[in-house]
């Protein structure tokens, strides 16, 4: 009797293991649910608080977040241009703020970059005028360029894009730094510097107008040194990527009068490995909210997808290129 219980429970268990293992009539597994969003980390380098990059960054870094699923976009303070190239070279940054120029000679592999080639920089678009604005405080007895002579001029943050921009503007005057007091300072620290009177002078590349100058205005008369034409020609004749600009009089308070100056653009970069679709989803995000780039800084009304390729210099990421191509 028990050896036929067992026969029936061992054929019971055959028959029901082949059941399963037909399946020609039996209805296919429902698909798993689809995972959460994927969580996409992006890093855009900026430059100092005080100037212009580091609003617009937190600005874009809103937008992604707000409109590209999974996005976790953040904006950080750096040393600016240079220093934003090497953080895409290295990989630890996905999208940068850096001035055309400086892009230029790290596609290329001159000044700064000389045989320090950045492969992998990829332009998204041009942004703004960013304006060499060259400030000193009334009473210092600096009317020209060619005053400097002796002088402690901040040029900028060491490895910056404005230190590449007071060098090669000095040396048209026939200054090197061998001539002054060289100050490797931030916008910040200028501004506290002329303040304070430990510096006497001070160049700033930004889009005018920026926060460290309105911040010294508050409280002294400031003034800007002009950049004649005939040596802003003979910058422009040498240096290819700098154009003529004019800072209207009133732009800050104790400026009265237009001043002539030479500017670069402002750019947004990225590296050759970011994703092309990631890349032209921020573009795209970018360029359809631009009223809140306009609200992050006076500059942002400069920012517009008629101008996005004017002075770009380097090649265009295929996301950004897709997007601009798109009627």
């Amino acid at each position: 009797m028990k050896k036929s219980f067992a026969l029936l429970v061992v054929c019971m268990l055959v028959i029901g293991l082949l059941a399963g293992c037909g399946g020609g009539d039996k209805k296919p597994a429902a698909p798993a649910a689809p995972a959460a969003d994927k969580k996409v980390f992006v890093n855009i380098a900026t430059g100092g608080t005080a100037g212009v990059y580091y609003p617009l960054g937190g600005a874009m870094a809103e937008i992604f977040n707000k409109n590209i699923p999974g996005m976790n976009a953040s904006a950080q303070s750096t040393g600016a241009s240079v220093a934003n190239i090497n953080l895409i070279k290295d990989g630890k940054v996905e999208v940068a703020l850096v001035q055309n120029d400086i892009a230029y000679y790290a596609a290329n592999g001159t000044e700064m970059f000389k045989d320090k080639k950045v492969e992998a920089i990829q332009g998204i678009a041009s942004l703004y005028n960013e304006t060499i604005q060259i400030v000193t405080i009334e009473g210092k007895g600096i009317k020209t360029v060619a005053d400097l002579k002796g002088k402690r001029v901040a040029v900028g943050a060491l490895g910056s894009g404005t230190e590449a921009n007071a060098r090669q503007i000095m040396e048209i005057f026939g200054i090197t730094y061998a001539d002054i007091k060289p100050q490797y300072l931030s916008f910040g620290e200028a501004a506290n510097g002329l303040k304070d009177g430990n510096i006497d002078v001070a160049f700033v590349t930004a889009g005018a107008p920026t926060a460290a100058i309105q911040d010294i205005a508050a409280q002294h008369k400031v003034a800007l040194v002009s950049v004649p034409a005939d040596k802003a020609e003979a910058l422009i004749k040498k240096y290819p990527f700098y154009a003529k600009q004019t800072i209207k009089g009133k732009t800050y308070p104790t400026v009265t009068e237009d001043v002539q100056t030479v500017a670069v653009k402002a750019m947004l970069v990225t590296s050759s490995k970011v994703d092309a679709d990631l890349v032209y989803k921020m573009t795209k995000a970018m360029y359809t909210n631009l009223d809140r780039i306009k609200s992050a800084h006076a500059q942002g009304a400069n920012v517009q997808k008629a101008t996005a390729l004017e002075g770009m210099g380097i090649k265009v990421h295929a996301g950004a290129d897709k997007f601009f191509k798109e009627k």
